[in-house]
């Protein structure tokens, strides 16, 4: 539901006045249905956040929980566990658990439905079901956490480099270290990923920037001061 400001230019004092006298008189039903109006449908907001959107906003965030904690599981593993991705993905009713897609498909708008959305992708890209990871990961909104955004980039630059559509997945490696207000480390590895998938890829000029990049904004990264970037500029016939 979009908000609808109204913006009333103020006139001086006395104009005001004087351009009042008779208009009352004249509009004075329309302004009170009008008036009325705004007042139903303020009261309609407050009420839709109040009785719809809060309480489903509360209920999905009851919801995701168990798939949240299986799903973090999972990201903190070493291995993967197929069945656990799918119970994450479609829940269980046996051990309590509401799956992802339900969650997505049903409370789409709401915080929980958002980060449903990344997770999803996340668990289809275990899968190896990279169209459906991307379609998932790209609904995903970070709402200006730069950090995870960047990780939804990075995690759709695999998708797309598994699917071997290489030039997609490089812009995405790319725009996951340009995002502004990235962390150190966050932004490194990021431009650290591009750059070297761009030399895989064969694409020195591209490899090149990245490389100088990452070494003129963030000289401090361990990545830079160990020496490694200037091993690939060199290898990629760059001097010192």
């Amino acid at each position: 539901m979009a908000d609808k400001q109204v913006n009333v230019e103020q006139n001086d004092a006395a104009d005001v006045v004087a351009k009042a006298k008779g208009f009352w008189a004249a509009y004075s039903k329309k302004i009170i249905i009008a008036g009325s109006l705004v007042i139903v449908l303020l009261g309609g907001f407050i009420g839709y956040k109040k009785l719809i959107s809060e309480p489903k906003e509360r209920e999905a965030n009851d919801l995701i929980f168990s798939a949240e904690k299986l799903f973090g599981a999972i990201a903190g593993s070493s291995t993967y566990n197929k069945d656990t991705v799918n119970m994450v993905l479609n829940g269980d009713k046996a051990n309590g658990v509401t799956g992802l897609l339900k969650i997505a498909s049903s409370y789409g708008g709401t915080k929980s439905g958002n980060r449903a959305e990344y997770m999803i992708g996340a668990c289809y890209l275990q899968l190896k079901q990279f169209d459906k990871a991307i379609s998932h990961l790209k609904e995903f909104n970070a709402n200006g956490a730069s950090q995870i955004q960047s990780k939804a980039y990075i995690l759709i630059g695999h998708a797309y480099a598994e699917q071997k559509k290489t030039d997609d997945a490089l812009d995405y490696y790319k725009k996951a270290g340009s995002i502004s207000d990235l962390d150190e480390a966050m932004a490194t590895e990021a431009i650290y990923m591009a750059a070297r998938y761009a030399e895989a890829l064969g694409k020195s000029k591209e490899a090149i920037e990245l490389f100088q990049e990452l070494k003129d904004k963030y000289p401090a990264s361990q990545r830079v001061s160990s020496g490694e970037v200037d091993k690939y500029l060199a290898s990629l016939g760059v001097a010192k």
